[in-house]
Parts: C-alpha cells; structure tokens; sequence
C-alpha cells in the first residue's frame, strides 16, 4: 500500500508527479503532467485540497481518492484520510472503492458493444433476449375514496420496454428503494431483487433466476412515458448474459477492462486484496444512521449491473478518458466515436415525463438530460454548477463520482466511501473546484 500524498500550495504539481513516479508497483493511470502544461493552475487546484483536507479533519469525510486529467494528461492525484477508520490504515491511490451506480455506465458500454456487434437492435423489445418479459403488467395508481388515499391496480402495457428504454430508464422498472408504487415495491421484495434492510443489493440470485423473477413484476410506468432511474441496468446486464452466453463480468473483464487495463475493477475484491478496500465511518456524520454497505468479498449470485461493481480510482480515470476520446485509449478501442456520441446525446427529448428530474437526483440541480447511461448536459447555462454542453457523468450510492467534459477535455474521478444524503454537495464541488482551475 502506498501513503497518503501530502500537499501545499507551494508544491502540489511537483508532489504529485514525484509520488506517482515513485511507486514502482502503482501503475500511472494515464501520462503525468504539470497543470500548466495543460491549461490549469497549480494554485487553484490546491483550493481543491484544502477543502478535501479540511472534510476529512472536520470527520465529515472518512477518506477519498481524486484524480484529473486534462488533455489525456493526468495533473491531479490525491488520497485523504483514512482507508478504514476502524483499523487505522491510511487511504491510498490505488484503494479499491465500492462503486455502487458507477458500474451502470460500464454495463451499458458493455450492452453497446453487442449493438456494435450487430447482435442488439436499440429498438429491439427486452423479451427478445428475457422471454418473462413478454406482454407486461404496469401497476398504475388511482385515488380511493374508501380508504381516501392512493391504490394501485394492474393494467396491460401499451407496449414492451425496449433496450434503448433500459439504456435511459424508461423501461418502467423501478428501484424498491425509491418507488412508491406499493404493488412494485411488494413484488421486488417477493422477487429479492429489493431488500428493506440494506440498499441497492440485487445480487443474491442467479442471473436467469433475477431475470425471470424481475420480468414477472409489474412495472411502474407504462414504459417510454416517464424517467424513473431503476433496476433497468440490472436487466441490461442479463441482457448482455443473454446474448453473449458468458457471465456479465467475463463479457466486461474480456472485451472492456483487459483492453483499458482497468486491473482493479470487477464485481468482487480478490482473495487477499481485502486490505485495500475503502469503509465508510460506522455513522453517517449528516445523520447519525448506520452506514451499510454490500459485502463484495465473495462472488455474488449474480454480477448486478446497477450497482455491483467495485474499482479504482485509476482504473475508472482510465474508462473515463476512453470515452472522452471516442471510444479508445492507447490504442485499444472499445466503441466507435459515433456509439460515444449516440449515448452522450439527449435521448429523453420532450415527450417523456422528468417528474423526477435526472439532475436534480444526481446534482440537486437543473439542467441535464439522459443519454444511453450518463448523464448529459443540455447546456453552458441553466445547471447550478460549473461545467459545459455535452459533458455526462454519474455517480454512486457510496458516494463515487466521475464526470467527462469534451469541450474542456477534462475527466475527473472522486472515489470515497460515505454513503450519506449529502453526496450530491460533494460532487458539486468537484465540478466547481477543478472547472475554476481552469486558467488557458
């Protein structure tokens, strides 16, 4: 393991390249950079540091990782904190991060390859490739004047839900965490894809098994009607199942991380790799309630693509910058510029309902749109935050986050542990602290 980088203003740059080069056994992410070789400012992106540092001794942070690059050229690397408070071991650049909704964008790049491979159709129906997804049931709600409130009754889809409907999360699945339809809520936990005592942890049956139970639900929407963020890259990644006939994180680990060398990142933490993995506080510091998190020491029952995933911050620095130069990284491509640019676009338009507005889920703010995994901004303006038209992101429930901005030619990846109803405060910041380095 590798110590903590230590910064100040008047040594950052030179810090940073010295400490990457110093560990023989930490591959460098990408080529390393002064910040003013590039455009940015050393100075300013101390700014960045000393609010990292500041979090961290305020124990509002256990501990995080950043990276930047500009230009394809990394220029900011640093870890704070501590790697698990618990044990005392301090966090480090190559520390392992759960990453929760971070491995969604992975998944659907790994579903766009099959649609490269002329195997997938975006218009093609979900049960082409899952049979019980076959004539859906959607749960649609009315006002009952007997119990004066809300109830739920089955009625039969206008239609199936497509893959592209999966891609943006339009299929009509939903999240057990987040709807309040109750007839879905109720299946999923009958299902055990939704379980009330811990978050986000689909991962206890089979693949097929998932599949089956889950296209057996009914669904919450009628499906290309209204964005509701859900289980749908779940069913992406038996989707890819499905198609490939291999388990989603062989398909992943062969056509996606071996050529982006992306070494660290799968959907469990290796025998014996168990140290590196990052844990939040036992408390969230916000609220006092009990921080639980998946246990990615063995091998799930199934490679759950919303939010199975665990990585690096290095290996998803690597993923990012891939994407910003449309589709390849030192030589190795993985999707075509024009797949790039179709799943960075707006695939949401007008006609379908942001009650629940994809940016204000991720960012508390307006001004995004959803593509075919990320989300997109529409815009130089309307968006609280710093940042330029066509860039997307996402983050996860633990607290990740990574953003790409073609026209700034920025990634930027932050990884910590706290999964706290306050994430969305940190990845503001982000995106404010190292836009507002950005001096050329």
């Amino acid at each position: 393991m590798h110590s903590p980088i230590r910064w100040n203003l008047r040594s950052i740059a030179t810090a940073a390249l010295a400490a990457l080069a110093a560990g023989a056994t930490l591959a460098q992410p990408l080529p390393t950079a002064s910040p003013e070789s590039v455009g940015m400012s050393t100075e300013r992106l101390g700014r960045l540091t000393a609010v990292m540092q500041k979090e961290v001794a305020d124990k509002k942070l256990p501990g995080a990782v950043v990276m930047v690059a500009r230009k394809g050229k990394l220029v900011y690397s640093q870890a704070f904190g501590s790697l698990n408070n618990a044990a005392g071991a301090p966090m480090a650049a190559d520390s392992l991060f759960r990453i929760y909704s971070m491995t969604k964008p992975l998944v659907s790049t790994a579903l766009m390859m099959l649609v490269e491979d002329g195997k997938v159709q975006l218009t093609d129906p979900v049960s082409k490739f899952l049979p019980s997804f076959k004539s859906p049931m959607v749960s649609v709600p009315s006002f009952d004047p007997v119990f004066n409130g809300v109830s739920f009754k089955l009625v039969p889809a206008n239609r199936e839900p497509t893959i592209q409907d999966l891609l943006r999360h339009t299929s009509g699945i939903a999240y057990g965490e987040l709807t309040r339809n109750t007839l879905v809520r109720e299946a999923y936990v009958k299902a055990g894809v939704y379980k009330p005592t811990l978050d986000y942890d689909a991962r206890e049956l089979p693949g097929p098994q998932m599949a089956d139970a889950l296209g057996k639900a009914p669904l919450a929407q009628q499906p290309g009607t209204a964005w509701e963020y859900s289980l749908s890259v779940d069913v992406q990644g038996r989707v890819v199942e499905a198609v490939s006939g291999q388990r989603l994180g062989d398909f992943m680990q062969q056509r996606l991380f071996k050529p982006l060398k992306m070494a660290d990142t799968g959907f469990q933490v290796p025998s014996g790799q168990g140290g590196r993995l990052a844990e939040p506080f036992a408390k969230d510091p916000a609220t006092g309630a009990d921080n639980k998190l998946i246990d990615v020491s063995k091998v799930p029952g199934n490679d759950s693509g919303g939010a199975g995933g665990v990585s690096t911050a290095g290996d998803y620095l690597r993923y990012c910058q891939a994407m910003l130069n449309g589709g390849q990284l030192d030589g190795a491509r993985i999707l075509s510029r024009t797949t790039v640019g179709l799943m960075t676009s707006d695939h949401l338009g007008s006609a379908i309902s942001t009650t629940v507005n994809p940016g204000m889920l991720l960012l508390g703010t307006q001004g995004y749109t959803f593509g075919l995994g990320f989300l997109v901004r529409q815009g130089d303006g309307i968006a609280g935050v710093h940042g330029t038209a066509g860039e997307f992101m996402w983050a996860g429930y633990a607290g990740t986050f990574f953003w790409a901005e073609p026209k700034e030619q920025v990634c930027a990846v932050y990884m910590t542990q706290a999964p706290s109803p306050v994430r969305a405060y940190y990845r503001r910041a982000m995106k404010d602290l190292v836009s507002q380095a950005i001096v050329d």
